[in-house]
């Protein structure tokens, strides 16, 4: 089975899907993601997922599921990079991304992350 990597870039981890992912290579990266994030204290994860041609509802489950324990780990996950075709195939199994912020590409993404951090150091009273 092949893992999927997960990349460090300061407080933030980036996987980037570039397989068909099976069941149990889903289960791996969540099981990798959640160890990853607490081993580096990550404030945020994002997936890349433009390399994705297909999904079906397991792998919508999955993206849920992955935002859900990242949540409960305190970070936020953000999904980049996602084909209209799969946006469309989302909204037609009517999974609802929970919890999952979305954006065009990895520049956007980190975007979010940063804009998020900054509205948090202004809102923190000194």
């Amino acid at each position: 089975m092949e893992r999927v990597p997960i990349l460090k870039l300061g407080d933030v981890l980036i996987v980037s899907i570039q397989i068909d992912l099976q069941d149990q290579g889903v289960l791996a990266l969540q099981e990798d993601l959640a160890d990853a994030v607490v081993e580096s204290g990550a404030r945020g994860v994002i997936i890349d997922i433009s390399a994705v041609e297909i999904v079906d509802s397991f792998i919508g489950r999955m993206l849920a599921t992955i935002a859900s324990i990242s949540r409960v780990l305190d970070a936020e996950t953000i999904v980049v990079g996602m084909r209209p075709a799969v946006a469309i195939t989302l909204v037609e199994l009517g999974l609802s991304l929970g919890g999952v912020r979305t954006a065009l590409n990895l520049e956007k993404g980190v975007a979010l992350l940063e804009d998020r951090d900054n509205a948090r150091a202004v809102a923190v009273p000194r």
